[in-house]
């Protein structure tokens, strides 16, 4: 992006201007009005502005010009020229957002410096920005499972189009890591990824947080769908927004534009939608409590996330991963998962899926016995029985205690050979070879026990 736009009402100046910039390798348009300004500007935001104060025969001045682009498109660096210059006029333009103030006649060379160094400043803002967010966002995908990889496929061909993707799944199972791994795949990599979880935000507060705010005594306060400008925005939980924010955001995703609360003018966005939920939007539809239309337009492309039940073959790998993260990141030590411990992190419930396997590795960590490999009893929790997000609960069942022990062997063994067929993903014969018996033997064991193993090989499939 190297095109300069240079609005002046005197034709020799702005001709001028272009032909310095042309022959200095830059590409110019021109503007005498500022009509012609903002079309010019409505349809392609240049890569800064030359903007003269004073303008004949024209609906707004430099100033009102400086106000409007700034207000639309923040990151323009605009230089501003004028032949009747004060210092007044170069401190409300500087005020208003101007990178600098040139008095007419201005020499040549001091112009090329200002524009120089006005292009390099906003090249350098936006590459800052963009290695602040590949620091904080680095979206690693890791598993070899089955449902994890038809995601994947599913992924693969969403990252090069422009299309909306709402995200379904188990709270935890990683809708936000999917949708950072699209983006950064993306040809808006480069851009903002901007996370809103309406989930936390309040809704008295939720449309100032979305489309900002505009008051005379605080001035502009861009909202996160302004700062998202050019690159994605992430909804989280978007079936916790209300109602009325509803109508507004499906009128965003229609004209690209909307009020910030308070303001007067339009804010005019380039923005790729996605959004995420862990409910059955279908019934909030049917139930009146989101609206049909916004539904039909942010799930272009559904993609469901499975949760860690659906993929146990990748928990080891998960769990792996987060030991070598917390250790680049907080220093904690890196250590190795014992057989033992890597069999029974597959047998355990994950109701917070992979947020609560990360919880879980991150404590073991911080507690565990220095200089020695994770091993089973430093998976134990104080409350087996206790399903929540912070501790895990075996498959197997605390009743096992209250019965007589044929019925408890029999308990066992179905439960135990369940645990392991979930673990190997519905592989029967990789869960015959584990537990050390005959495929046709573990088949006849499991009709004993009452398994349908016709439903097995579905779960396989």
């Amino acid at each position: 992006m190297s095109d300069i736009l240079i609005v002046d009402d005197e034709r020799d100046i702005r001709e001028l201007i272009s032909e310095i910039l042309i022959d200095e390798g830059f590409e110019t348009r021109l503007a005498a009005n500022s009509e012609e300004a903002m079309a010019e500007v409505n349809s392609s935001p240049p890569a800064l502005m030359v903007l003269d104060i004073w303008l004949k025969d024209s609906k707004m001045d430099g100033i009102d010009i400086l106000m409007t682009v700034k207000r639309s498109n923040p990151d323009i660096p605009i230089v501003i020229i004028s032949g009747h210059g004060n210092v007044e006029i170069a401190v409300a333009a500087i005020k208003q957002g101007a990178y600098d103030f040139i008095e007419k006649p201005f020499n040549i060379d001091r112009l090329m410096v200002v524009i120089s160094r006005a292009m390099e400043a906003s090249k350098l803002r936006r590459e800052n920005l963009a290695l602040r967010r590949r620091d904080v966002t680095a979206a690693a995908m890791v598993g070899e499972s089955g449902p994890y990889r038809g995601m994947c496929a599913q992924l693969e061909k969403v990252t090069q189009s422009n299309a909306r993707i709402m995200f379904t799944g188990p709270p935890g199972a990683g809708k936000e890591m999917a949708a950072r791994h699209v983006h950064q795949n993306s040809d808006r990599a480069r851009a903002p990824f901007v996370s809103v979880s309406a989930a936390t935000i309040e809704p008295e507060r939720m449309e100032e947080v979305l489309f900002g705010r505009e008051s005379t005594e605080r001035g502009i306060e861009p909202g996160l769908l302004e700062q998202a400008h050019g690159g994605v925005v992430y909804l989280d939980e978007v079936a916790d927004m209300p109602l009325g924010t509803q109508s507004k955001i499906l009128r965003v995703l229609v004209e690209q534009q909307f009020l910030r609360v308070g303001g007067a003018d339009k804010v005019r966005v380039d923005l790729r939608f996605m959004s995420a939920t862990s409910r059955d939007l279908g019934v909030l539809v049917r139930e009146s409590q989101f609206r049909q239309e916004l539904f039909d337009r942010l799930s272009v492309v559904p993609i469901k996330v499975p949760g860690l039940e659906d993929r146990r073959e990748d928990i080891p790998l998960l769990a792996e991963y987060f030991i070598d993260e917390l250790h680049r990141t907080q220093g904690l030590p890196r250590k190795e998962l014992t057989e033992a411990a890597r069999t029974h992190l597959q047998t355990m419930r994950w109701p917070g899926n992979v947020r609560q396997l990360r919880n879980v590795i991150e404590r073991t960590l911080i507690l565990g016995e220095p200089g020695k490999p994770i091993d089973l009893r430093d998976l134990q929790t104080d409350t087996p029985e206790t399903e929540d997000l912070d501790g895990a609960q075996l498959v197997l069942s605390g009743a096992l205690t209250a019965l007589p022990l044929r019925e408890a062997r029999e308990m066992f063994e179905r439960e135990y050979l369940l645990a392991q067929i979930q673990r190997f993903g519905g592989n029967i014969s990789r869960t015959a070879s584990f537990v050390g018996m005959e495929r046709s033997a573990l088949h006849r064991k499991l009709k004993t026990l009452g398994v349908n193993t016709a439903r097995l090989t579905e779960i396989k499939a």
